[in-house]
Formats: structure tokens, C-alpha cells, sequence
């Protein structure tokens, strides 16, 4: 029996898609909370993570394909490598922080206070994440967002956004 194959993102013009793709599965998105935290040998994120041998290797070989880890070298005989973010894989932290002040928000865990919080690593103050206008620079409350179609959209994003507005 073979194993049936989740359909992919490819093709489709999203930038969620794009995301989701790069990272995989909840594997891919747990591993790279943990690369943003600054673990990068095998063992520490199987130690954090619990995943299996097999699912790790998997999943750190399919992020350096997806170009948001690099694989370095640290120690020769026996052979040890780390894994590092790269640029691409950096840009992640912004949808780490996210998902942190979602999860601490939902505190679905009933949980005494946050696990991580993000902090200014200046002061140690704490931060939030907030929407700014980008030609003013002001705040603006999530009631005020909408989604518009981009210079890259196409039809089916098009469509998207109309059938969305008149629900």
C-alpha cells in the first residue's frame, strides 16, 4: 500500500500557500520555533521537540530545501553538523512572535502566564506585535484591515476577494 499524497500549494498564487509550503507540516513550524530560539545541534531538537529520528531528519533536510536552514559543519570525526536559519528562514520569527501572542491570548493550556515572551532585547520590556499603516506609520485596530488584490494577484485571488466582500 502506498501512501496517499497530500495535494500541494504548487501553482497556486498565495503567500500563505508559499509559507506553508516552506515549512512543511507543524514539524517544519515547531523545528523553526526552535532554530529562532537559538538550538541548532540534532540532539538538542530532538530533545526539545520529542519527534522521532526519522520525522527530524526528514523535516530539517526538507527546511534546507526550502532554502530557511543551512546545514554547517561544527565537528569533524565523528562528523557533527548544525543547522542554522538563513535569511529566508529569519524572516520566520515575525510568524513565531505571532503565533506566540495568538497562543498566549487562546491560553488553551489554562496555563499560569505565557511560556515565551518576546521581549526588546535592549530594555527586556515586553512587545507586542501591531499593524501600522505604512505610509503614516499609525497604529490601526484589526477592524479597520481588509484585504485588497495585489499587483501579483490572479483570477482565483480576484475571485476570492469578491465572493468574500459580498458574504
Amino acid at each position: 500500500q502506498g501512501k496517499v499524497k497530500a495535494k500541494g500549494f504548487e501553482g497556486m498564487t498565495c503567500s500563505v500557500a508559499h509559507v506553508l509550503s516552506a515549512l512543511g507540516d507543524r514539524w517544519g513550524a515547531i523545528l523553526m520555533r526552535d532554530l529562532l530560539l537559538g538550538l541548532s545541534r540534532y540532539d538538542d531538537l530532538r530533545q526539545s521537540t520529542g519527534i522521532t529520528n526519522n520525522t527530524l531528519a526528514d523535516r530539517l533536510k526538507a527546511l534546507q530545501g526550502s532554502g530557511l536552514i543551512e546545514k554547517r559543519q561544527y565537528q569533524v570525526r565523528p562528523d557533527r553538523y548544525e543547522y542554522l536559519p538563513t535569511e529566508k528562514g529569519k524572516d520566520l520569527g515575525l510568524l513565531v512572535m505571532a503565533m506566540i501572542q495568538i497562543g498566549d491570548k487562546w491560553n488553551l493550556s489554562e496555563l499560569a502566564g505565557p511560556p515565551l515572551r518576546v521581549v526588546d532585547r535592549a530594555t527586556g520590556h515586553p512587545t507586542t506585535l501591531r499593524v501600522v499603516d505604512a505610509v503614516t506609520g499609525e497604529s490601526l485596530p484589526p477592524q479597520n484591515l481588509a484585504l485588497a488584490a495585489g499587483p501579483g494577484a490572479d483570477e482565483i485571488t480576484r475571485w476570492r476577494l469578491a465572493v468574500g466582500k459580498t458574504r
